[in-house]
């Protein structure tokens, strides 16, 4: 577990959490993070003059390049460890959920991330907090 100094606030943070139904299949989206590679959801720093909702679909669309019908509901909240240079910051991320209608061969991150579809079981195996792996089985299995 890496440290966080204890005099730092937990920062607010929002992420979509986009899903399509493959088939039957149900199937999550994930991007690996820039640093390092892990896989997780798109997500991001609050945006002023946008609603939660509306700056976690612009993430979704920055990081890994879907748009669709986005969640204007919270479907919940996770805690993680943001790795920076400048010092490690804990992070409360509200979800929201984004029914994937169209994918870009092009977005803005897309030299930076890779991005691909898993099932929820392994979907929930493959992202490292547990607080998220709560909200995608709450959610979608």
């Amino acid at each position: 577990m890496l440290k966080v100094s204890s005099h730092n606030q937990v920062q607010k943070q929002v992420g979509a959490l986009p899903y399509r139904k493959n088939g039957k299949v149900l199937e999550v989206l994930f991007v690996t993070s820039r640093e390092t590679k892990r896989w997780v959801i798109p997500k991001g720093w609050p945006m002023r003059g946008k609603k939660d909702w509306n700056a976690a679909a612009q993430e979704a669309f920055e990081e890994a390049g879907v748009e669709g019908n986005m969640g204007r509901k919270s479907i919940g909240t996770y805690r993680y460890v943001k790795r920076r240079k400048a010092g490690d910051v804990e992070c409360d991320v509200t979800v929201y959920l984004l029914e994937v209608t169209h994918r870009f061969s092009e977005w803005p991150e897309s030299s930076e991330r890779r991005r691909k579809w898993f099932p929820i079981a392994e979907a929930v195996k493959r992202v490292d907090e547990e607080g998220l792996q709560a909200i995608i089985q709450a959610t979608l299995a």
